[in-house]
């Protein structure tokens, strides 16, 4: 079993049985995998793709087994969201040493190489669909990594553990509440 499966239940929700990867590899190359079974780079091609998806999808790894990017959980996120279509990659990040107690445990968007889906919207409706709950949400347009839930005055009582202004203390405490397990590594 993934060692976060559950803990991804929790915050996206299950897998939906109408959502199915399609044509879609961009997991494939985007992300990267450092199992004992199985490694890659990331931006790299899986070597097991072929010209109609993976090669080796009845035998594949575990973690190809196990994991989902947010588009197949997320019912609120559009058809249009999916990765090869939007050009956007939406997953649940887990960062063993994070730099700050909002990076430990966060949905990060990803826009890919080439794509437009800033401009065109996208990106603003994906964000939309994700940055509605108690966890961090960061966005990297492939230049630089931004944290765009919760916001910054929030995020900033959070992480410096300064006392909170009455209008933000109830917001302030929840956040701490929930990743305070990361806090000792800030």
């Amino acid at each position: 079993m993934q060692p976060h499966a559950d803990l991804e239940t929790a915050l996206l929700g299950p897998v939906l049985a109408e959502r199915s990867c399609g044509d879609c590899t961009v997991c494939c190359t985007e992300l990267t995998v450092d199992t004992p079974e199985f490694a890659k780079s990331a931006g790299t091609p899986c070597v097991h793709l072929s010209g109609r998806g993976c090669g080796i999808h009845a035998v594949r790894p575990r973690i190809c087994r196990t994991w989902f990017c947010a588009w197949r959980r997320v019912a609120s996120l559009p058809d249009e969201a999916r990765p090869d279509r939007s050009g956007l990659l939406v997953s649940l990040n887990f960062v063993s040493k994070p730099q700050n107690c909002l990076e430990g445990v966060a949905i990060h968007v990803r826009v890919l190489a080439g794509s437009d889906a800033i401009a065109n919207g996208m990106a603003a409706t994906v964000l939309d669909s994700v940055c509605d709950q108690l966890v961090p949400v960061w966005f990297s347009d492939g230049a630089r990594k931004m944290l765009m839930h919760p916001d910054n005055d929030v995020a900033s009582l959070v992480i410096s553990g300064a006392l909170a202004p009455s209008h933000l203390r109830d917001e302030v405490a929840a956040w701490r509440g929930r990743y305070d397990v990361f806090a000792s590594n800030d």
